[in-house]
């Protein structure tokens, strides 16, 4: 473990350099903060010391907070040091308040409290490509070093709101013109230019600023309160069941009109307390999720470097296949998109141009990364120049003998080192490529839609894909800035197995009664970004009706197939792309409730045979949530019970990247784990004496409700080597 040290350098022109020494980014937990303390009053009293430039260790000025002290002190009440000074008296009174001029020297990032300490600094100095912002709303709580306070006053009211609202960092170039900084300078020249601001400083030939007592960027306070007025209804569309980003906005007011000292001292208090909320600690969860899922016992350690991916390929250029691409060619990679004609082909190019140019004029790229992107992608009608690509991502459709004969083809055209991906959702990576030899460079590579833009990727192996094979492929996901998650090959491997009794519960509740629209609602209301049957429209009737049948051939005993799909996909109505499928699309992605609907309900439940009971027609909307979940829950524990990953960790992380499942609620078993397993085991208990097998608890999760244990704990011997 990494021991913090804060060392300081004395300099014959009277200038102490400060430096954190913490790996990997300098975080501040409560030894740092004392060292600070020390460290500050010590010089603050040395006669040597004119001025303090503060800096940190290894080209990095500061991470954060330490999110394990964090962690801590919800587990236990206690980080298990004493702090020697509260906080908000370090930065206010021993570095911003002292009788010595501070300057922070920043390179690399200066984010959450590393960002408030500069900001207590007299002055900031950066070199290029820095990036500075405070991002604490991401894991729950506000920022409790005077954060909250210091920003507004430096950069203005609005523009803090609108960094802290969305956890928005800025760059030197940007932070420069806002006044976040104090100037720019070369790499090489940051230390020297740091001690010279630090001595203009207190020899008086630049002013002494303290920026918690600044006022020249607030404006009155009737115009500061409108402003907080109106970010009060922003915040109401851009954060459903969560109270942080309000008391964030409560404590800038309370500075404004009370002052800032006050303000200071109210926001300590309100991040002490959010630390402690059950959305702190499932969002803390989910930081540390995605950062260990690339960590993988049996595979990562073995010293293992991935091999470099400079030219692939993807065979279909659909949507998925078309994203595939992007990503690619975003990650300057030369990509060949094979298609079987030239009508799909032209579209396939005209999906990543679009794809490229939307991403440009919404900011995320520049146009001039979208134009040499697409010098980069080439579309082909054959094999031909396959003989020296180093990775085939395969995007078919749902088809086993068609994706069969793909591979076959594939195993004979490309050169010997050439990893063979599948991007299938559902099928067995043993059925995909039953019929090659090469089974050692066969892996699946799942993207989900927009690949381009969604962050999650599944690393699908078998029993026979060369640890060399993933090690690449996890190169390639981070190359990609993809979050991978390593599971075994089995049918729907990990997200879409857990998830696929989400749409079967939502048909099934349709089907006893419920109106879709309702269920829909309900669903978003509940965080996610949308219901399950606006969610079928996107992904298409055709895909949902061709893996619902994959569902119900490999798992027959509990599995809902709905008549509702199959009944809309006869008549032809496939979703947004045919604009009608459970909604109407008129030229936009805006879904209009159908009318038409209620007759394809009507045959559905008629199909279905089941009875309605007064508990469903009186249906409240915590039971919605609860028949949807509960069995995508319960698939959860076979999931884990079958070893298909290495840890709960990377189902909440894959649920909530993968399916969008609220992050604040911690991932799909961290929520489950909060509810409690015996919960859970009664309800589908009830529902299933009434129902059926759709229903039936798993063994796992009844073994967790009879032994009173999370479902985290379900046991994974053995899964160190998937």
């Amino acid at each position: 473990m990494a021991i913090a040290k804060v060392i300081v350098d004395k300099g014959a022109d009277g200038v102490a350099v400060v430096t954190v020494d913490y790996p990997p980014v300098n975080a501040i937990g409560n030894e740092v903060q004392n060292g600070l303390y020390r460290t500050f009053t010590k010089l603050h009293t040395d006669r040597e010391v004119k001025a303090i430039v503060l800096r940190g260790a290894n080209g990095k000025f500061c991470g954060g907070g330490d999110i394990r002290g964090f962690q801590k002190l919800q587990d236990t009440g206690s980080t298990g040091e004493t702090l020697l000074v509260p906080g908000f008296t370090l930065v206010n009174d021993i570095i911003e308040g002292g009788p010595k001029p501070v300057v922070a020297a920043i390179e690399g990032f200066a984010l959450g409290g590393g960002l408030e300490l500069a900001m207590a600094c007299n002055a900031r100095i950066t070199v290029p490509k820095v990036q500075l912002g405070l991002v604490e709303l991401q894991l729950g709580i506000i920022p409790g070093l005077g954060g909250t306070q210091r920003l507004p006053r430096l950069v203005g009211l609005q523009k803090a709101i609108d960094m802290l609202l969305a956890s928005k960092t800025l760059n030197s170039e940007d932070a420069h013109k806002v006044g976040l900084v104090d100037g720019i300078v070369a790499y090489e020249e940051l230390l020297d230019a740091a001690r010279k601001l630090a001595l203009d400083i207190y020899e008086g030939r630049r002013p002494w600023h303290r920026s918690l007592h600044r006022e020249d960027r607030l404006g009155s306070i009737p115009e500061a309160l409108n402003i907080l007025r109106n970010a009060r209804a922003k915040a109401k569309q851009m954060y459903a069941n969560v109270a942080y980003p309000f008391t964030l906005l409560d404590v800038m007011e309370d500075g404004i009109v009370n002052g800032s000292v006050q303000g200071v001292q109210k926001e300590g208090k309100a991040c002490q307390d959010l630390i402690k909320t059950f959305e702190a600690k499932a969002l803390m969860h989910v930081f540390f999720a995605q950062r260990s899922s690339s960590k993988i016992p049996g595979i990562t350690d073995q010293g293992l470097i991935p091999r470099p991916i400079r030219k692939a390929a993807v065979i279909g250029g659909a949507l998925m296949g078309s994203g595939i691409a992007t990503a690619l060619a975003l990650s300057n990679i030369t990509v060949l998109v094979k298609e079987i004609d030239t009508k799909q082909l032209d579209a396939a190019i005209q999906r990543i141009h679009g794809n490229l140019k939307s991403r440009a004029s919404s900011g995320k790229i520049t146009e001039e990364k979208a134009k040499h992107a697409m010098t980069l992608v080439k579309g082909v009608l054959d094999y031909n120049e396959f003989y020296n690509i180093d990775i085939v991502i395969e995007a078919a459709t749902e088809n086993i003998p068609l994706k069969q004969k793909i591979f076959s083809d594939l195993e004979h055209i490309c050169p010997s080192h050439c990893i063979l991906a599948t991007n299938t959702s559902s099928i067995d990576l043993e059925v995909v490529g039953g019929k090659i030899k090469s089974q050692d460079r066969l892996i699946g590579a799942h993207f989900f839609s927009p690949a381009h833009i969604m962050r999650l990727l599944e690393i699908v192996r078998s029993n026979q894909t060369s640890l060399q094979v993933i090690v690449d492929l996890l190169g390639l996901g981070k190359s990609l800035q993809k979050v991978p998650v390593v599971v075994k090959s089995s049918p729907g491997f990990a997200v879409n197995r857990v998830f696929f009794p989400y749409g079967m519960g939502a048909h099934f509740l349709a089907d006893l009664g419920v109106d879709p629209y309702r269920i829909d609602s309900v669903i978003k209301s509940f965080g996610m970004p949308m219901g399950p049957f606006r969610m079928a429209d996107l992904g298409g009737l055709q895909t949902g009706t061709l893996v619902n049948k994959i569902w119900l051939q490999t798992y027959p005993d509990r599995v809902y197939f709905p008549p509702l799909m199959t009944l809309l996909y006869n008549d032809n109505r496939l979703g947004e792309s045919a604009g009608k499928g459970y909604y109407n699309y008129q030229g936009t992605r805006k879904e209009k409730p159908a009318p038409e609907l209620n007759k394809y309900l009507e045959q559905s439940r008629k199909l279905a045979g089941l009875s309605l009971t007064d508990k469903v027609t009186n249906i409240t909307d915590q039971e919605i949530v609860e028949m949807i979940f509960f069995p995508v829950i319960n698939e959860a524990c076979r999931v884990l019970e079958e070893k298909v990953v290495i840890s709960s960790s990377d189902l909440d992380i894959a649920s909530v990247l993968g399916m969008a499942f609220p992050a604040y609620r911690g991932g799909i078993v961290f929520w489950a784990d909060h509810i409690g397993a015996k919960y859970v085991f009664s309800k589908l208990l009830q529902w299933a004496s009434i129902y059926g097998n759709f229903y039936k608890p798993s063994n796992a999760l009844q073994m967790c409700s009879t032994r009173n244990i999370k479902l985290a704990q379900i046991p994974l011997a053995g899964a160190s080597r998937l």
